[in-house]
């Protein structure tokens, strides 16, 4: 796709989200009295809302528990999923968990059954497939007006970050609120640190370091009758196409809490991984990153899925005066602690857990529905996959990645068309330094 096709250059592709990045931001005042920024523990009472899950799996059970949990006045009413399975899990879950009982005719079977959901009438969907289908279904929903939750990472390709962009901007137009799952954003401590950053706690930014190490995620083997279809999909953390690859999958988060924290997106990047413990798909089990800005800061990223391993999940960045691990520290260039979030206590001194940030996205949610105040933070996040999408193509390829090539890519993961009797799945392990068609 051209550029002027795509209606994007990198300043317009900046600017379009310029205004989606954080919820309830307020950071008067210098540091360190800078405002730590207020959030309800439940949205406020008003229109009942019933909402519809697209993607009936673990995931999408939580965030429909997550949903019912953020207010009163909530309902979830519809499911549909590919496999009959997952809905009756969910509808179970649900019954035994919220005494919610969902009627037979508001389930929905098959690859197509988002239609059938989205064609009830629902106010709300949560969408929590694989991936892939995101962009698919985010425009579908928009079509059918209807508000968005959207669990991250919004795409596995470029094609599919701009259509999530593009559907975004139609929301926008509808008066349509839209929150994604980078929950970092919805996060008290988070929230708190990022206003004292903003008031200049730590000077200009001049790098950062982000890390999603861990242990290998789940694998499915495939069992007698399953098409490699159904396969694919039940294993889906497995297959980039339908995961985007951890990188992806993950490490968004991390990407995002930078993006976030800088206003700014890379100009390039050159990154390497490899595969070396997986039994399943075609994913590596690490990455690593150096990510270029226009202001020549570099950003390290670094993720892993391997066994018996350190793990480390966390977020540095470091400015001209200090440095911040972005949660809930702050040190002055000589090591010095000079802020930490004021966890609230008890009478004990001991500290109160807080409400759950994924919990925090629906209230957000549905409080900007019932006051009438549209937010939509779905291009901010279409923005932290591409830089994600970026990254695993130059380790993918071994070869330096630009940002306005990546934006204007015309590639595209996964079939054109899929079928559950002819589809053929493939393990194609991208080579590094080779013609590997896989991206």
């Amino acid at each position: 796709m051209k550029q002027n096709e795509a209606g994007f250059n990198r300043r317009q592709f900046i600017g379009s989200v310029a205004a989606a990045g954080t919820v309830l931001m307020a950071c008067g005042g210098p540091t360190p009295s800078a405002k730590i920024p207020e959030f309800a523990d439940k949205a406020p009472d008003g229109k009942e809302l019933k909402a519809g899950l697209i993607g009936c799996g673990g995931r999408g059970t939580g965030a429909a528990m997550d949903f019912l949990n953020s207010a009163n006045g909530l309902q979830i009413v519809a499911l549909a999923d590919v496999f009959q399975d997952r809905i009756d899990g969910c509808r179970k879950s649900l019954k035994e968990n919220k005494k919610v009982e969902i009627a037979d005719d508001k389930c929905f079977v098959g690859l197509d059954a988002y239609k059938d959901l989205l064609a009830t009438d629902v106010d709300v969907i949560l969408t929590a497939t694989p991936p892939y289908f995101r962009p698919i279904h985010f425009a579908a929903a928009v079509e059918a007006k209807k508000h968005v939750f959207m669990e991250k990472p919004v795409a596995v390709d470029p094609v599919g970050a701009r259509t999530i962009i593009q559907s975004a901007e139609k929301a926008k137009a509808f008066g349509l609120s839209v929150v994604t799952g980078t929950q970092r954003r919805h996060q008290r401590n988070y929230n708190a640190t990022f206003a004292q950053i903003k008031a200049g706690a730590i000077g200009e930014i001049r790098s950062a370091n982000i890390y999603w190490n861990q242990s290998q995620l789940w694998a499915l083997k495939k069992k007698p009758g399953w098409s490699d279809l159904e396969w694919s999909i039940r294993n889906w953390v497995n297959w980039a196409w339908l995961s985007g690859d951890h990188i992806v999958e993950q490490h968004v988060h991390n990407i995002d809490v930078v993006h976030w924290f800088t206003g700014m997106l890379p100009k390039s990047c050159v990154g390497f991984g490899s595969r070396q413990r997986r039994v399943t798909g075609d994913q590596y089990d690490n990455f690593s990153i150096d990510y270029v800005y226009e202001n020549d800061m570099h950003v390290h990223s670094m993720c892993r899925q391997i066994n018996s391993c350190t793990n480390n999940v966390s977020e540095f960045i470091m400015g001209s005066k200090g440095y911040t691990n972005c949660a809930d520290k702050i040190w002055n260039s000589k090591g010095e602690l000079i802020w930490e979030y004021p966890y609230p206590k008890n009478e004990s001194g001991e500290k109160i857990e807080e409400l759950s940030p994924y919990v925090q996205e629906h209230v957000d949610l549905v409080t900007a529905i019932r006051t009438d105040q549209p937010f939509n933070e779905a291009a901010a996040t279409a923005q932290s996959t591409l830089v994600a999408i970026m990254g695993r193509m130059s380790a993918y390829t071994g070869k330096q990645q630009d940002w306005n090539t990546v934006v204007e890519s015309a590639f595209k993961l996964g079939p054109e068309k899929l079928n559950f009797g002819s589809f053929k799945m493939k393990e194609d392990i991208p080579v590094p330094g080779t013609e590997s068609k896989t991206r």
